[in-house]
């Protein structure tokens, strides 16, 4: 008979990565996400390469993608447990509450806290029919605001109806911004309501005009938060028109769309590019970072990127 005694087997708590991405922005560096999105299947393996790719370059955080344009895609939080456990990168999970009610949004940060998923931004998410679906509807059961004070509260020890939990949680609480809003103030007052739920750091709509982004910074930074920008490198003219006029809250300038029409289709990646470059490095000294979004997965193009502007 063994003298070792019985013991019950516990499974260990997953252990967050380092919240480098929090670190830096207090520290004042200059950071850079991208995004991916799910695979609308169940094959990963291409966004797993195209994120090694960006990691490999020098990325900050992978931005996960939650069911974007409302096509139907893999779980956010499958998809970014699965990136920090094969790669060990930092994750920015996207969440939208266009599909869950009140208590699946407990249940899935509750569950993403234990897998070491730190970093959520907070989404409303675009209505299903956007997706070509139709005959669905969204949930929108409490608002992108309202995830964010619940994400408050489960940091503060207790969940959304006051009632305490077992710990206190430690999420980098994330809102979304839109620089391109016209008129803009109603856009600031959103910005203030989101900053007062509890976020801590924002992440824009892409932008490709210098000047807009330059007044809603002046006037953003009354907040005192980090503002990441959303910056998409154009693949051809016909990219830049079907952005501009298809997907919600995209504006691209006319100037924008004539140089990519110049460009032709050989030529209009090099110059989607080229822009990109340019608008990184006004970026560079204006913001606290940059998201990247590459287009149709060149995620070799936006490791290139990467690379260059990283200090």
């Amino acid at each position: 008979m063994s003298d070792t005694p019985n013991r019950t087997a516990v499974a260990p708590d997953v252990s967050a990565e380092p919240a480098t991405l929090r670190e830096k922005l207090a520290a004042g560096r200059f950071v850079i996400s991208a995004e991916v999105d799910p695979p609308h299947g169940l094959r990963t393996r291409k966004v797993l390469q195209g994120a090694a790719i960006l990691k490999d370059a020098g990325i900050d955080a992978i931005n996960v993608g939650d069911s974007p344009t409302a096509k139907v895609r893999m779980s956010p939080l499958a998809m970014s447990v699965l990136l920090q456990r094969e790669l060990g990168v930092e994750i920015v999970m996207h969440y939208t509450t266009r599909d869950r009610n009140a208590l699946a949004v407990h249940s899935d940060m509750v569950g993403a806290h234990v897998l070491g998923i730190r970093n959520i931004l907070c989404l409303r998410g675009d209505p299903p029919s956007v997706g070509g679906y139709t005959d669905i509807v969204g949930v929108w059961d409490i608002s992108a605001v309202g995830l964010m004070r619940s994400l408050k509260l489960l940091n503060d020890g207790v969940d959304w109806t006051g009632k305490p939990i077992s710990g206190e949680a430690d999420f980098f609480i994330g809102a979304s911004c839109d620089p391109n809003a016209d008129p803009l103030e109603p856009q600031l007052r959103l910005m203030r309501r989101k900053a007062e739920a509890g976020a801590q750091f924002f992440m824009s709509q892409n932008v490709f005009d210098e000047k807009v982004l330059e007044g809603f910074l002046d006037k953003a930074q009354r907040f005192g938060l980090p503002i990441i920008v959303g910056v998409l490198p154009l693949h051809n003219s016909r990219h830049a028109e079907f952005l501009h006029k298809d997907v919600p809250g995209m504006q691209v300038p006319d100037a924008v769309r004539e140089r990519m029409r110049r460009a032709g289709d050989e030529d209009g990646p090099k110059e989607g590019q080229a822009m990109a470059r340019d608008f990184l490095a006004f970026c560079r000294e204006r913001c606290a970072g940059v998201y990247l979004v590459p287009s149709f997965g060149r995620y070799d193009l936006a490791a290139e990127l990467v690379a260059e502007i990283k200090p």
